[in-house]
């Protein structure tokens, strides 16, 4: 028997890779480190570009820490402290651990910077408004 999936119909061509993305992201992550996603209304330079602004708490970790990727269709966002040689811990509540947390961009999505201030990184996003376009296609006619 085979798997019907919402993708199998025949009128949806060539998202067979978006299904694949939806099942990488079902499977799941960890949820460190805890994050926000909000939409920005206003745009300072006017445009009407979509605007996000992704929010990692990332306390404890500098910039030489981070790493801001984009790869294929996803923004991934790393960090790893580096373990500090000598130091004797009489009790241990802050660990240092590493980190990877991917986002699923949909086409069209830029990432514009990001920042680290006061233990947040901000990863901010635009997906400018797509060209309307009508293409007429010619029909040839063979007897």
């Amino acid at each position: 028997m085979s798997r019907m999936t919402p993708f199998s119909s025949p009128l949806l061509l060539g998202f067979d890779t978006m299904e694949k993305t939806l099942e990488r992201i079902a499977k799941g992550s960890e949820g460190y480190p805890p994050y926000n996603i909000e939409r920005i209304r206003a745009s300072a330079d006017g445009s009407n570009a979509d605007r996000l602004r992704i929010t990692l708490a990332v306390a404890g970790f500098c910039e030489e820490d981070l790493d801001v990727t984009t790869e294929e269709n996803q923004l991934v966002i790393r960090g790893r402290q580096a373990e500090v040689e000598g130091r004797e811990y009489l009790h241990r509540g802050i660990a240092a651990r590493q980190f990877q947390r991917m986002f699923v961009l949909a086409d069209g999505m830029q990432v514009v910077g990001a920042e680290l201030k006061n233990g947040l990184l901000s990863v901010d996003l635009i997906r400018p408004e797509p060209e309307r376009m009508v293409r007429k296609i010619n029909i040839s006619v063979r007897d």
